[in-house]
């Protein structure tokens, strides 16, 4: 606006002044003639015809007239340049003639000199309400163009965000035009090859999980049964079993942990059938006293085997590290309730213990693959990818996921999911 406001002074100035200059000796030039031309007698019926009808005035220039000088402006300096080249260099002007304020310029007949004073309007520039109404045109035209900028570099972006947030959730974007300015052709096209990068690394980790399933598995069961022929005590039989079925569900932690989910395989599903439905056979437990408080009907979209695994991950971490001090077994809290209401409506799930809990400092650290606080949390036995595998599901199913200590001691895990439209 700076820029425009002193272009258009510029620019403007120079014609302005050409104008206003011609204008100022066409009517002294007219003026002298008709004067000089026009019959002694006329002249007083000439000088009323002047003022009535053209607004203009002249007076004899005395020395005694007190004189002020034009206004100090480029403008009127470029005035006075293209006056006086055509009428003389002692051409006077004066913004006042004796306190009457004017627009005055002296000319002469033979020897006699006279003021001719104008209305001051002649010289001005463009008002103040003139400005403004230019300055809001060009605002307003500036603000259209740059709106239009605005949508075209956001344009762009918006893509570039939906298919980083599909990434985000599990699936598998459109390939983004590799067109338009520079910078952003240059972004979606390393975009692009991101993405096929990282189906390609998918599809490879798919292949060597397979790999290690089988390559894994295929000898522990080969030992299982070895062990169970083998002539051991009773003592020992037991104790390689459970060390053999120890390696193969941490091989199963590894596999559910790498295992990728489609969000295009989701589908409806009634959460709350779910979790009475894992409650009732996790009570079956010995080791766990199961009670629920969920309300019913309640659905969201997922994978219903990936949100039957979290659960049970859920209640298997408690039972191993959040038994009931005094107690000998451990007594699990599952709760499922609706919030908020319209877009603000989530599904909330609450998995908690009555355990010793985590420092409060220590409380990041369980949601890392491989991590396990064994001073906090008791035994050590297992992968440390049991909330890791929570964390990775959950976020999958675009929803969010809160660990901290309950009130009275034990842990307290908190997803809240969006409901099923």
């Amino acid at each position: 606006m700076a820029s425009w406001v002193g272009i258009v002074s510029w620019v403007q100035r120079g014609p302005q002044a050409q104008a206003i200059g011609n204008q100022v000796i066409s009517i002294v030039t007219i003026t002298h003639a008709a004067l000089t031309h026009s019959a002694p007698e006329l002249r007083k019926e000439l000088l009323f015809e002047l003022v009535s009808n053209e607004g203009i005035r002249i007076f004899p220039l005395e020395v005694t007239d007190k004189v002020a000088p034009p206004p100090d402006t480029p403008l009127m300096d470029d005035i006075e340049s293209i006056v006086k080249s055509k009428l003389g260099s002692d051409t006077r002007f004066s913004s006042r003639v004796n306190d009457q304020p004017g627009f005055w310029v002296s000319f002469k007949i033979d020897d006699d000199k006279y003021w001719m004073m104008l209305e001051r309007e002649r010289i001005t520039g463009l008002t103040r309400v003139q400005w403004a109404g230019w300055a809001a045109v060009v605002g307003v035209l500036s603000l259209l163009g740059a709106g239009l900028i605005s949508s075209l570099i956001n344009l762009p972006l918006s893509r570039l965000t939906a298919a980083a947030r599909d990434i985000a959730r599990g699936r598998k974007p459109d390939p983004l035009p590799e067109k338009g300015p520079t910078e952003i052709a240059e972004a979606n096209h390393s975009f692009n090859q991101m993405v096929e990068d990282l189906a390609q690394v998918e599809s490879d980790r798919a292949v060597i999980l397979a790999g290690i399933s089988h390559d894994l598995r295929t000898p522990l069961a080969r030992m299982g049964l070895e062990v169970e022929m083998a002539d051991l005590s009773t003592e020992a039989r037991e104790g390689m079993q459970s060390d053999i079925a120890q390696m193969d569900a941490i091989i199963g932690q590894f596999l559910d942990y790498a295992k990728p989910t489609e969000a295009a395989t989701f589908v409806p599903v009634d959460i709350s059938a779910l979790l009475e439905e894992v409650a009732r056979e996790a009570g079956r437990t010995a080791s766990l006293r199961v009670s629920t408080d969920i309300a019913p009907d309640l659905h969201v979209m997922g994978n219903s085997t990936d949100l039957r695994r979290v659960i049970n991950n859920l209640i298997e971490n408690a039972r191993r590290y959040g038994t009931t001090p005094g107690t000998g077994y451990t007594e699990v809290d599952i709760a499922c309730h609706a919030q908020g209401l319209g877009p603000l409506r989530r599904v909330v799930i609450e998995v908690q213990d009555h355990g010793v809990g985590v420092p409060d400092d220590q409380i990041e650290q369980l949601l890392k693959p491989f991590t396990r606080l064994d001073t906090a949390r008791g035994q050590a036995n297992g992968s440390g990818l049991g909330l890791a595998i929570v964390e990775r599901a959950v976020t999958r199913h675009n929803a969010e996921l809160h660990v901290k200590n309950r009130d009275g001691g034990g842990l307290q895990i908190r997803i809240s999911m969006p409901p099923a439209a």
